[in-house]
């Protein structure tokens, strides 16, 4: 006579001493993220958030413009600008494969946009062109006694372009006509000077 009576299901036992280790694990990875966590908090508490006023370097125009002056052969432009206004960047670039050497600084607005300014006695069409992004000419704008070119691109940077006996300044940027006018102003001023 067979026992049709159902077996129950097999039910596997774990050891106390593997369920202890199995638990162990657990217990140490869960500690593990958690203090991973504490650790990566504390460094980003105890770092101070950055600024763009904490890179801002202090850059002596014309300290730097007297020094290329030497080696220009011309005196670069260094405009005085007011409070609000500052360069983040000033060098003089010797001639590359296009023969043309230039003297650039780099302004940051009061309104805090951007105005590159160019200036070489060795420029040509074709860098001229380059440092105002290929833009077409668009007109002129009479500025401080000057007549500068306007090149422009829609939804790209504007560029203005002096030439001023050997001299072509160019300034170039994404910033406003007012802010172009005031840097074009200062430079003709600085440029008329001789400083």
């Amino acid at each position: 006579m067979s026992d049709s009576s159902p077996t129950p299901p097999f039910k596997p036992t774990i050891a106390a001493g593997a369920a202890k280790r199995a638990n162990a694990s657990l217990v140490g990875m869960l500690l593990a993220i958690f203090s991973t966590i504490a650790i990566v908090l504390t460094i980003v508490w105890l770092n101070p958030q950055q600024k763009a006023e904490n890179y801002r370097m202090d850059i002596d125009v014309s300290a730097v413009a007297k020094h290329a002056a030497d080696t220009a052969g011309f005196a670069p432009v260094a405009p005085l600008l007011p409070d609000g206004w500052y360069a983040n960047y000033a060098r003089w670039n010797p001639a590359g494969a296009d023969g043309v050497a230039f003297w650039d600084v780099g302004y940051v607005t009061a309104s805090n946009t951007f105005i590159a300014l160019r200036q070489s006695i060795t420029a040509n069409p074709t860098w001229t062109a380059d440092q105002s992004s290929n833009a077409p000419i668009t007109g002129t704008r009479a500025i401080n006694g000057h007549e500068w070119e306007v090149r422009d691109k829609p939804k790209g940077d504007r560029s203005l372009i002096l030439n001023s006996g050997d001299n072509t300044v160019i300034l170039t940027g994404a910033a406003d006509f007012a802010d172009f006018d005031f840097l074009a102003k200062a430079a003709t001023d600085s440029l008329s000077n001789g400083k």
